[in-house]
């Protein structure tokens, strides 16, 4: 996938950072993204967009981009950040902290999908599929994912009757059949239509 990453360095930027985000479709939970900044001789065969890799291997691979990447950072946006903003200005929100905590500067952003509200003066590229182009965004798509994993899985120990830990916050059949039963929690994006059917939620007191 260098080959992407290669037209950026043509044009003359030496520090190019990929940026993904994960979670922008939950009910429940925060949006993460994560900025990567790859130094031009990494290699990893196994790494593509997070989507298509396992557990497993998503795991396994977060450790060798922590160590060999010049600078990677998380951004979060909470459930609460999401209802007030919306999904689409929290998904640029995270990306904008990530970019902020790595370290460094870079001199070229290059997006997953097709939008994004630009970061100071950083020039950037949107890429569709780009996690499955561009090196540094597959990196990006795999610590997004994985940390985003870790916090739903810990949070699953406070709600456990949700099942985040398998769900992920995702509008499955068990999910929302929670929710019916036992109503939203601090975690649940009040703004997205947390249930099928059109059943009223008692939001006070939260």
């Amino acid at each position: 996938m260098w080959e992407f990453e290669n037209n950026c360095f043509a044009q003359g930027y030496q520090i190019v950072c990929g940026v993904d985000e994960a979670g922008r479709g939950p009910l429940a939970g925060p949006v993460f993204a994560a900025a990567v900044i790859l130094p031009s001789d990494f290699e990893c065969e196994e790494l593509n967009d997070s989507k298509k890799l396992t557990e497993k291997i998503r795991y396994k691979l977060r450790p060798i981009i922590e160590e060999k990447a010049l600078a990677w950072a998380v951004g979060v946006v909470s459930a609460e950040e999401i209802d007030q903003i919306n999904i689409l200005n929290a998904s640029f929100l995270a990306m904008h902290r990530a970019v902020e905590k790595l370290g460094m500067e870079p001199e070229h952003l290059i997006i997953d999908g097709n939008r994004f509200k630009k970061y100071k003066e950083v020039p950037h590229d949107c890429v569709v599929k780009g996690d499955g182009k561009y090196l540094s965004i597959a990196a990006a798509s795999v610590l997004a994912k994985t940390y985003r994993d870790d916090y739903m899985n810990e949070i699953d120990k406070q709600y456990p009757a949700y099942r985040w830990s398998k769900n992920k916050g995702y509008p499955t059949k068990d999910h929302r059949k929670a929710i019916e039963e036992f109503g939203p929690t601090e975690h649940h994006r009040k703004s997205f239509t947390l249930l099928d059917k059109q059943v009223k939620l008692n939001f006070e007191d939260e």
